[in-house]
């Protein structure tokens, strides 16, 4: 067993003849641990933040979107998309259109993205769960209805309870342009709207509106074995990964399959961009805060001359004895470590269950308070950083000793 760490173990706890040393350790240390609990908590925080949008992305996210590599239209009748019910692992299989298309209510015209849906899209997603205004149905078996996102709704001016028809505009895709007369360019349904759903994010709330899946077909002109992406929903117990890959084998390179992170792909890379610019911006702080241990343990150095002087004399090279001014500064740091591990869990902990810190001062957010989410690789991520730093601020004063030319 090595004696390096037992020596650094006493010169850690035991009593300076300079009372400033245990000051400065202690110091360290604290800065270590405020520092370690500061990256807990941010990581958990936009962890956290990150989980509650993929939650809401959830609610209008199919678990798995097929779409063809090129062009906007698939076809149902492909013997390699007609595979697919027979899998096992596929609950359900809904084919949706989505195009472009001018809404017009009263004197007021916005663009937003049609969303042709089938029958079974209530089973697809929880699309039911954030309706808050009216109720969800595309068609009530006399007439064709919307459900539209509140910020689409907010912008036209319409609310569920309206009896005023929403007019549909739709450019033609098949056959010559018009220059005469512009308004035979375009296909135009009357339609009423059954609800207003919320999805908490712009993407969606200010531009979808969703409408039956016949409807889009008549109005973009597709037939029956057309659609722009099919949107599945797995068995239970199914892996999203295992599926994805099995069902790409069976398309091949002619169709995109894409789970729910790839559907928001630019959301979140940009929410994980934010997260490790933030992580480095407190490895910054660490890394000043690891001063504190070069300026300790330089301190130390000149404390124990004389213990270096007769460990030398015992037989100690200089390997040995800066083996244990290199332990020494990675104990102060582990301490901090974790201490500060302990403090910043706690108080994510705390937070997650009780949510006491507010956001918008019970002002009508999404969200009453700061989201946690402790995950267990960021916490590992933090300790060796932490403690390479650590490493790293007891190397640059224990490397300058030198017993040969008596000077430490």
């Amino acid at each position: 067993m090595r004696i390096e760490p037992h020596i650094a173990w006493r010169y850690l706890v035991a009593k300076k003849r300079q009372n400033a040393i245990n000051i400065i350790s202690g110091i360290s240390c604290l800065a270590v641990a405020v520092v370690t609990a500061a990256m807990i908590c941010v990581l958990s925080v936009m962890n956290g933040f990150g989980d509650a949008i993929e939650q809401m992305f959830s609610q209008f996210d199919a678990e798995l979107r097929i779409t063809p590599a090129e062009g906007k239209t698939l076809h149902l009748d492909d013997a390699r998309i007609q595979a697919l019910y027979a899998m096992p692992e596929i609950a359900l299989i809904a084919p949706t259109i989505e195009q472009t298309a001018l809404v017009e209510f009263h004197d007021r015209q916005v663009p937003a993205i049609l969303k042709g849906v089938d029958t079974t899209y209530q089973q697809l997603t929880t699309i039911d769960s954030i309706i808050i205004d009216g109720d969800y149905a595309v068609w009530d078996g006399a007439f064709e209805r919307c459900v539209m996102g509140v910020g689409l709704a907010n912008t036209i001016g319409i609310g569920a309870h309206f009896i005023s028809p929403v007019h549909l505009y739709a450019p033609k895709r098949v056959g010559r342009v018009n220059m005469l007369r512009p308004d035979e360019n375009f296909r135009t349904k009357g339609i009423f709207i059954a609800g207003v759903f919320a999805v908490n994010q712009t993407k969606y709330d200010d531009s979808y509106m969703l409408i039956s899946l016949p409807l889009a077909q008549e109005l973009f002109e597709y037939t029956e074995q057309q659609a722009t992406a099919l949107e599945l929903r797995l068995s239970e117990g199914a892996s999203v990964k295992k599926v994805q890959k099995a069902i790409r084998a069976k398309l091949g390179a002619d169709y995109v399959v894409l789970n729910r992170y790839e559907q928001q792909a630019d959301f979140y890379r940009i929410q994980m961009i934010e997260k490790w610019l933030t992580a480095l911006l407190l490895v910054f702080i660490l890394l000043i805060a690891s001063f504190n241990i070069i300026s300790s343990l330089s301190m130390l150095i000149l404390d124990k001359s004389d213990d270096i002087r007769l460990l030398n004399t015992l037989g100690a090279d200089e390997r040995m004895i800066r083996r244990i001014f290199l332990y020494e500064g990675w104990l102060i740091s582990a301490f901090g470590a974790l201490i500060g591990t302990v403090i910043g869990v706690t108080l994510c902990g705390i937070q997650q269950h009780f949510g006491l810190l507010k956001l918008g001062n019970g002002m009508n957010y999404v969200l009453s308070a700061y989201p946690v989410s402790i995950q267990l690789p960021d916490v590992l991520l933090v300790l060796v950083v932490v403690l390479a730093l650590g490493a790293l601020a007891a190397w640059i004063p224990a490397r300058k000793i030198s017993v040969t030319n008596e000077t430490v």
